[in-house]
């Protein structure tokens, strides 16, 4: 049975974006924060305020309850509808941005620098707390039916959420942007040539959402480094990616090995990708 409506597909289709879904009750929204609060504790500090960009990428490879979240038929029966049945997680992150908070998103593609063939990636960005405006929630922008790279600046936007601080530098209409506030414990998706951004956090709350990316099993790393991934629903027939499991047990070291290892070669991707973006848009 399809999650999706007919309509939805179409405006999926069109748009490259939908919310609001539905997700945790209460209960399990106070698990995942209090899962976040003692990952905390052990890091001795907030994700937020880290330099090292690792401690916030692929929390599921370390954190049970990320990869609860991951695995969850709620996003996995969306995300189905419009990949199929054989889906992998190649990467996540914890996007948060404390009371008052600078940071922010330019507008951006998130599959610029993954380095995939083909660009199918779907982002799914639950809200662990209030995603509201004010505290800035994603805006987007209609594909308008393209799926189309746009051209990317990397390392030049101040207090970027982004791993590599890029912005869309070519002619870019944003006259009509669609912001998409969350509730606690809901989530959008957005395909991973869909133009989106952030705002600063203005309030004195604290914005707390996790976002997790799903591709289908035949996509495969195009660059010169195997990156993992974690199957989650159906099978893999082609095995492109190293294979990653979900931790059974919390930071064990274990688990924390392979996150390394995995994140390692994931932001090694990012760098070969930088460059290559840059020298596709010179010869063009």
């Amino acid at each position: 049975m399809s999650e999706l409506s007919t309509q939805q597909i179409s405006d999926w289709r069109r748009d490259g974006f939908l919310y609001p879904f539905p997700m945790l009750d209460e209960v399990k929204r106070q698990e995942c924060l209090a899962g976040l609060a003692r990952y905390e504790t052990w890091l001795g500090a907030p994700v937020s305020s880290s330099s090292n960009l690792n401690c916030r990428t692929m929390p599921y490879l370390i954190l049970p309850w990320a990869a609860w979240i991951a695995r969850d038929p709620r996003i996995l029966d969306v995300v189905e509808d419009l990949i199929g049945p054989d889906i992998l997680t190649w990467t996540s992150t914890l996007f948060i941005k404390e009371p008052g908070s600078p940071m922010v998103a330019a507008w951006h593609q998130d599959a610029t620098y993954y380095g995939l063939d083909p660009v199918k990636p779907i982002a799914a960005w639950l809200a662990l707390t209030e995603a509201s405006e004010e505290v800035g929630c994603m805006e987007v922008l209609s594909m308008g039916g393209a799926h189309r790279q746009m051209r990317h600046a990397a390392h030049v936007v101040e207090n970027s959420v982004n791993r590599s601080g890029q912005v869309i530098v070519e002619a870019l209409d944003a006259s009509k942007p669609v912001a998409m506030p969350l509730q606690p414990g809901s989530f959008s998706i957005h395909h991973g040539l869909c133009p989106h951004r952030s705002a600063p956090n203005t309030t004195n709350q604290r914005r707390v959402g996790l976002g997790l990316n799903y591709i289908p099993t035949h996509v495969r790393p195009i660059g010169a480094y195997r990156t993992a991934a974690m199957l989650v629903s159906g099978e893999d027939r082609y095995g492109h990616f190293a294979s990653v499991c979900a931790p059974e047990m919390e930071l064990h070291p274990d688990t924390l090995a392979v996150h390394e290892q995995a994140v390692g070669v994931y932001r090694e991707t990012y760098r070969e990708q930088e460059a290559l973006h840059v020298k596709a848009f010179a010869a063009e």
